[in-house]
């Protein structure tokens, strides 16, 4: 549906007011489409622009009130405390807050999840883009019913969008051939190499390794949420199995705790560190003091972890699913996803070995370009 001419005109004459939803919350929210959003909407606000953005958080992660972020208005509303329910339901009520107290022309939605509302956004005589994080229907978190919702959640965004973004380049490909008459709407736009401050109140690093059990180049590190698509099991295996002369620290938690977390966290030892979940100053350290980094996942959309790392120059190792292949690396950087010995053999190699062109991966993944094409696709719908 589109806007009344009443709309339009206001439209025209102010600033355009954009309402973001699908996401926790920022700054320092785990997640990638949390780590996307701090990256790319302070920087939206430094550009100026005849936009007023507006972020909706989930109480659960960030509080009941509404707080200003780096030029960014967050408001924080309702989220049911439930794997199934917590970003359709956060979403909903975005959707009806944008438009009924907010009163904006867009709303930008990111995830297929909460894009099943998409087309509520239509109805409601709002325009919509929303950005593709990745085919979470192939998550292996989700059971069937939640996977077929999923893929609806993708045709929703893919129909009822003005415009997509898509973050990884080979699924951007794979829609537009799904969607042939869609595809001019459908653009890929990647995430970025993020560049982690450093924090001066976190105080020395050697004190923060040593507090987690860690020293310079003794690690192999692995960052990401606990949940079985992250296949940290398998990398617990296969570094038991090449037994190097490090430690495994593994940083992030899980979402919701269940069954595979808590049997995860039943595997720590003298040999594997378990960080929990650390802000970017602690995970500046991290990054810049392992010996190699490790993603060993079955599935990701385009993984801003491995991008982080890579801006550091950490010598890495990836699963050779198609997301990760996306990114770049040398035949050499890749293992074979789900082997436990290919990635143990892999492990047994001296680390150096797996270096990486950290300027010609920041070259081509560079936040601030990302911004503006996010930019350009806010002004393209302005103008229409």
């Amino acid at each position: 549906m589109k806007p009344g001419r009443g709309q339009m005109t206001e439209a025209k004459s102010q600033k355009m007011r954009i309402c973001v939803t699908g996401l926790r919350g920022l700054p320092g929210v785990m997640g990638g489409i949390e780590s996307h959003c701090e990256q790319i909407f302070p920087r939206l606000a430094k550009l100026g622009g005849d936009f007023d953005i507006t972020i909706v958080g989930r109480r659960p992660y960030v509080g009941n009130k509404a707080y200003d972020c780096q030029g960014i208005r967050v408001v924080p509303l309702p989220a049911a405390r439930n794997k199934y329910l917590e970003a359709i339901s956060n979403t909903t009520l975005a959707v009806f807050y944008a438009r009924f107290l907010l009163k904006a022309h867009l709303v930008h939605i990111h995830g297929i999840g909460p894009a099943l509302l998409g087309p509520l956004v239509r109805i409601l005589g709002m325009k919509l883009v929303v950005t593709h994080h990745g085919q979470d229907f192939a998550r292996a978190k989700w059971n069937a019913l939640a996977k077929w919702v999923l893929r609806l959640g993708e045709r929703c965004a893919i129909k009822a969008a003005h415009r997509v973004i898509v973050v990884s380049k080979s699924v951007t490909e794979e829609l537009r051939r799904r969607y042939q008459e869609r595809q001019v709407r459908i653009s890929y736009i990647p995430n970025g190499a993020t560049e982690l401050a450093a924090d001066p109140a976190i105080g020395e690093e050697m004190v923060q390794l040593r507090a987690l059990g860690l020293k310079p180049g003794g690690y192999v590190l692995a960052v990401g949420r606990l949940v079985p698509e992250k296949a940290f099991h398998l990398l617990i295996d296969a570094f038991r199995a090449a037994k190097p002369d490090c430690k495994l620290a593994i940083v992030g938690r899980a979402d919701h705790d269940d069954d595979y977390s808590r049997k995860l966290l039943a595997e720590a030892g003298d040999d594997v560190v378990f960080c929990g979940f650390q802000r970017h100053g602690v995970l500046r350290i991290l990054y810049r003091n392992a010996g190699l980094f490790v993603l060993p996942s079955t599935h990701e959309g385009l993984p801003i972890a491995a991008l982080e790392a890579a801006n550091f120059g950490v010598p890495m190792m990836l699963s050779d699913i198609q997301a990760n292949l996306d990114i770049g690396l040398g035949p050499q950087n890749y293992f074979a996803s789900g082997h436990v010995h290919a990635l143990a053999a892999k492990l047994r190699q001296d680390f150096r070995s797996f270096q990486i062109d950290a300027q010609e991966i920041g070259r081509r993944f560079d936040w601030d370009a990302i911004t503006e094409a996010t930019q350009k696709v806010y002004a393209d719908l302005a103008a229409a």
